[in-house]
């Protein structure tokens, strides 16, 4: 249920955003509805906030291949001038030169093709679960603690994690020939999505009960042909929307330099500089499930639920009166506030207590 309260949030937010930009046509990215709505200071609070939680994202791309590739290929490591780079740090800095071609590519509907080779994965991946529970030896049949209420928090924190691409809609929706289609597209995504990831909490549940990682993946035997298939394609997803994620932070930046610095090589500088900060970033946090929590309630409910309603009854105006639509955008705004509160707290505890012990 709180799954589908965030997800059916997250769709209308999603077309709230629409609806700004076809209010004033100046408006092409997610900080131009911030400063149409709020001025300046609108823009610079939706400009860290945006950039800030896709940063995270791409770092916790990396760590997601890092834990997986560490987990198919436990007794690999470097030496490199006398120093010894662990198997998961191996990896990680591998990843990260296989992404950076992606990174420097600068036409939107070629990412677009990238990216769609992860939706192909994603469908396979809950093909290879499926087959392993069933095929495998593992089965549906473990238990454990149906309702962890002190999980609760994390679990929301998570599932706005799952829904915080918000930040890039508009530069997909200025990208596509037919803008009239965006609605239709997001409501197939987001329905899409939703079941993917009740499917995948249901059947996790079932095959590995509250022995469940933070990853399912890390809990399939790597002996069996369909889980390595699940890892092989789980590693997919990151490298095919790496680059969605941070072309937004790149542009951000790239406007702000000098116009004598507008030439090719900059740029490429300023690109490699940004996956070569979130590898080490990625090296220095490996927790996965922890960071992607503190992103989901610090950050990805800010950019997904909270500002996308402010800034919409700020540019319509709506705020001044008293409606059925104006009540569903402030119990949203409520909603985020408190899985903002709660699950920040939550989040940052499990993380120093980690490192603590």
């Amino acid at each position: 249920m709180l799954l589908l309260v965030i997800a059916s949030s997250a769709l209308y937010t999603g077309l709230l955003i629409q609806r700004c930009m076809d209010m004033d046509p100046s408006i092409r990215s997610y900080p131009d509805i911030g400063e149409r709505a709020f001025g300046a200071k609108g823009r610079a609070l939706v400009s860290i906030v945006m950039n800030t939680e896709l940063y995270m994202v791409a770092t916790g791309f990396l760590i997601l291949e890092g834990d997986n590739l560490y987990n198919l290929l436990p007794d690999v490591n470097f030496e490199i001038g006398g120093l010894k780079i662990g198997g998961r740090e191996s990896f990680v800095i591998m990843v990260g030169l296989i992404i950076l071609p992606t990174v420097w590519l600068n036409n939107m509907s070629i990412l677009s093709y990238i990216s769609a080779s992860g939706v192909v994965a994603s469908l396979l991946l809950l093909c290879s679960i499926f087959w392993a529970g069933e095929f495998d030896g593992i089965g549906f049949h473990h238990k454990g603690v149906l309702i962890n209420w002190s999980g609760i928090p994390t679990a929301a924190s998570l599932y706005s994690f799952c829904y915080c691409a918000h930040p890039v809609f508009p530069t997909l929706y200025t990208s596509m020939r037919d803008q009239r289609q965006f609605s239709k597209v997001l409501g197939i995504c987001f329905l899409v999505c939703t079941i993917s990831y009740a499917l995948v909490a249901i059947v996790g549940y079932l095959m590995f009960g509250s022995e469940l990682m933070s990853q399912i993946t890390l809990n399939l035997p790597i002996d069996k042909i369909s889980s390595r298939v699940a890892i092989y394609t789980t590693l997919v997803n990151p490298i095919a929307k790496y680059a969605l994620m941070v072309i937004p932070i790149v542009n951000a930046i790239e406007t702000r330099l000098p116009l004598n610095c507008h030439k090719r090589s900059y740029s490429l500088f300023v690109r490699t500089s940004l996956v070569l900060s979130t590898v080490i970033v990625s090296l220095a946090i490996p927790l996965f499930g922890y960071l992607m929590s503190l992103v989901g309630a610090f950050l990805s409910v800010t950019a997904s639920a909270i500002l996308p309603c402010l800034c919409f009854l700020k540019i319509s105006g709506i705020y001044q009166t008293l409606g059925l639509e104006q009540l569903v955008m402030v119990g949203i705004v409520l909603m985020g506030i408190s899985i903002m509160i709660v699950g920040t707290y939550t989040s940052v505890m499990e993380i120093v207590m980690h490192f603590v012990t």
